[in-house]
Order: structure tokens, then sequence, then C-alpha cells
């Protein structure tokens, strides 16, 4: 039988908590008579001045304890990776998702599709809605749970069945208007597939989310990511040069509708568009507070600005060292001027190695899809002392690719220093310092590409 409530991890010492009789092991049940289900549900509750807070001791005996304390402040309980229990699974079949063409044989987790409107909320998870019982979006409601990132693809009821393969993926925008009604942030994002949800598709999808504003509060339209492993997939292809440049010209053209009409873009192509399509990125005025960078919308700005700024500070003499820039395919362009200026500094020996991206397919040309084994058989015939590589190329909070290939076995392989960095100004650091001290920095805020 499922137990009820949380299992405390940890109280803090010194802590309302602790001074209780709070301990680990207990479960934390219900606030003010209100069930406790999961950590948003404790931060929610708890957030009161006057509590009756329900406690299962780890032997059985029940407590109700009556705490007061300021509202903002904090109870000492901390209920480890166990806040939210198993995370809502995902009920749809994308005739486009990634992760359906993944190569077999790798970890589990990589196979694992969540749904969760929760992490939505906590981490900015894009969620499609399919699987929220009308209990559940009147807790997003109720507590209000924003803001929330939705994948919404088209507007249209039919053709968003058809794509997300999903009876229950046609009343979107009754959803959306439930929850703007509600008060809830919105960032709403398009997976673009050419010949399905483009073109007048994606003129009305748009349109239909605008509507919505100030509630939803834009749109990230992103393309498509095909692997080699689609065999017996929806068919579907992959996105020209010229086929970004024209979504790009459309998309400015939307955004000056919206900057007079909202005083806000809205609408943002990624950067994958802007590098595929060789077109110049926008100021970061255009990008209006970047309200999604974590989809890959202006992080290339934020580089280059970052960049800009680094640049009038540079050294003009370093210690003797060979350093190679991996990348790859579509960040060359980016890094180019990087290494050109770079190598005006005497003692640097700039380099940049672009991997292909063998494999997942080389139509894969995202940097933070290359794995360390095509690293590995690419990189391995270059001399260097220091290799740096883009944080966006590590899963987040862990020192491994895709692939499971570790930077410590990375760097033994190659026999050369590796520093993973995220933006101009650690790269600099790294560089500058040498490989003796050259940092492990895993933080994916501003990545290269």
């Amino acid at each position: 039988m499922k137990r009820r409530g949380l299992k405390i991890d940890l109280v803090e010492p010194g802590s309302i908590a602790e001074e209780l009789g709070v301990a680990a092991g207990d479960r934390l049940t219900a606030i003010n008579g209100a069930p406790v289900g999961d950590l948003i549900d404790f931060r929610y509750l708890a957030a009161d001045e006057l509590l009756y807070i329900d406690i299962m001791k780890a032997d059985g005996e029940e407590w109700v304890l009556e705490v007061e304390k300021d509202f903002d402040q904090d109870l000492g309980i901390d209920f480890g990776s166990g806040g939210f229990g198993p995370a809502i699974r995902c009920i749809n079949k994308c005739v486009f998702c990634f992760v359906d063409q993944m190569p077999p044989g790798m970890r589990r987790t990589l196979y694992v599709k969540d749904d969760d409107y929760r992490l939505s909320f906590w981490n900015g998870n894009f969620i499609t809605l399919t699987n929220l019982s009308a209990n559940k979006l009147k807790r997003i409601a109720r507590q209000r749970l924003g803001p929330l990132y939705i994948s919404v693809h088209t507007t249209n009821p039919v053709l968003r069945e058809k794509m997300l393969g999903s009876s229950r993926a046609s009343s979107i925008m009754e959803q959306l208007r439930f929850l703007a009604e509600a008060g809830i942030e919105m960032h709403t994002q398009v997976v673009l597939c050419p010949g399905l949800n483009d073109g007048a598709e994606l003129e009305k999808t748009a349109a239909d989310l605008v509507s919505l504003w100030p509630a939803v509060r834009s749109l990230a339209v992103v393309p498509v990511g095909l692997t080699r492993f689609r065999a017996d997939l929806y068919p579907l292809a992959a996105f020209t040069p010229e086929n970004a440049r024209q979504l790009i010209r459309w998309i400015h053209a939307r955004q000056k509708e919206y900057i007079t009409r909202c005083k806000h873009p809205f609408i943002f192509a990624s950067d994958e568009f802007y590098l595929l399509a060789g077109a110049p990125v926008p100021a970061a005025e255009r990008y209006d507070g970047f309200p999604q960078l974590e989809n890959g919308v202006g992080l290339i700005r934020l580089f280059l600005d970052e960049w800009a700024d680094e640049a009038a500070g540079l050294p003009g003499v370093v210690e003797q060292q060979r350093v190679v820039l991996i990348t790859g395919v579509l960040g060359y362009n980016i890094l180019e001027p990087v290494a050109a200026r770079l190598n005006k500094i005497t003692g640097l020996q700039v380099s940049i190695k672009v991997i292909e991206n063998n494999f997942f397919g080389r139509q894969v040309t995202a940097t933070g899809l290359v794995t360390g084994s095509d690293i590995l058989a690419q990189a391995a015939g270059d001399t260097a002392d220091l290799l740096v590589l883009p944080a966006v190329m590590l899963k987040e909070d862990e020192k491994v690719f895709l692939d499971d290939i570790s930077l410590q076995e990375l760097a033994e392989k190659l026999q050369a220093a590796v520093a993973v960095v995220s933006g101009p100004r650690q790269l600099i650091d790294v560089i500058v310092n040498g490989p003796a001290k050259a940092e492990m920095f895993i933080d994916k805020k501003v990545s290269f590409f």
C-alpha cells in the first residue's frame, strides 16, 4: 500500500522542525488538514504563519505539531530526491519524438519520457497538457503554479492529434484559455516540421497564441531534430538553409507586428535556425529579457555580447600552449572569429575542431548532441595542451556525455587537459591560467554552439 505524505530526508540543525522533535525518516502527511502529496503542496501550505502539521514518526506514532512562524520562515525540512516521487510519464506518440530516435542499448534513463506539470513549474520542463485532468488544471490555478512551459506545436486540433498521436491533444486552446483566465504565465514552443505544421498552420498557431497575451508570454519556434535511427517512423524532412531563411524573415515580420501590438516581440526563432541560415543573430533588445534561453533561444547573442566585452581586455602574451576548441558543425562560424583573435596573443596556438555527428547521424549538427565517442574518434590525431569543450555537450550537473563517456576517460585517451566552459569569460580564464589551473566548469546558462 502506498504510504501517505512525504518522507523526511534531512532536518536542519537549529531549525523549527528540530526543536519540535521532527527527525529524518518521519513522514509529513498534512498541513492544516490538507494532504501533502509532493514538494509543491508542502511549499504552498507551509507558507502560512500558523500551521498544524501532521507527522507520522518512523515507529508509527502520529503527532500534530502547532507552529507559529513568520510568513517567509523556513521549517528546516528537506525531502531529498523524494519530493515529487515518480515523474508523470508522457502518454503521447509524437511523430517527431527525439527519444524514439535514440539508438538501442543506451542507459534506460535516456528512453524515459516525462510530461509532468509539476516539473514544468519547478524546473522549466516543457509539457503537452495531454495527461492533465480537470483536477490537475484546477490545482495549477489554485496554487498558481506558473510559469509553465508548454509544447503546443499546433493549435489545429485535428493536426495536433495527428502530431502528438493522442486523442487528448485536441483541447489545447481550451486548456490554455483556462490557465490564462486563472492568471498563469505560460511560455510555449513549436517543434517545426516542414510540410506538417509550418506555413499557414504556423501562422494560425502564432495568431491563436498571441491572442492569449499577456498570459502566454512567448512562443519559441525550434527545428525538428532527426537522427539516423528513424526506421519505420513518420517520414519527416530536415530544414534546409533556404527554409531557415524564409522562416526567419517571417518571424521578424511577426515580431514587428507584435512589438506594436503587445510591446513585446513574443515569437522567437531558435539559434539553430540562424546558424543554419547563415543569418545574423538579432541584438539583445530583440530578445526582450531572453524568456526562452534554456530552449536555445538567444544563447548565441549572449555569447557574442560577452565575447565583445571580454575581448577588449585580452592579454598580449601568455604561457606557450596549443589549444583546441571543440564544437559541432553549426558552431564553427561563431567560434572562427574567436579563434582568430586569440591567435593574436603571443604564445597561443588556437584551432577549432568541428566534430561530425556519426553517433546520431551527420544530419544532426547541433553541438549539444555531440558525443564523447565522436570526439575520441575525430580528435585523436590533434596534438593539444588543452581541449576546451562547451558545457552544453554534457548532462547537467554531471561530467559525462550522452553516450556515457566521461570527461576523465576523454582526457586520458586524448592525453590532454580538458576544460569545460560555459561562455567567453570562462574560456579566456582557462586559456590565460593554462591547463594546470583549468577548472571544470559545468554551467549551462551560457554555452558554446
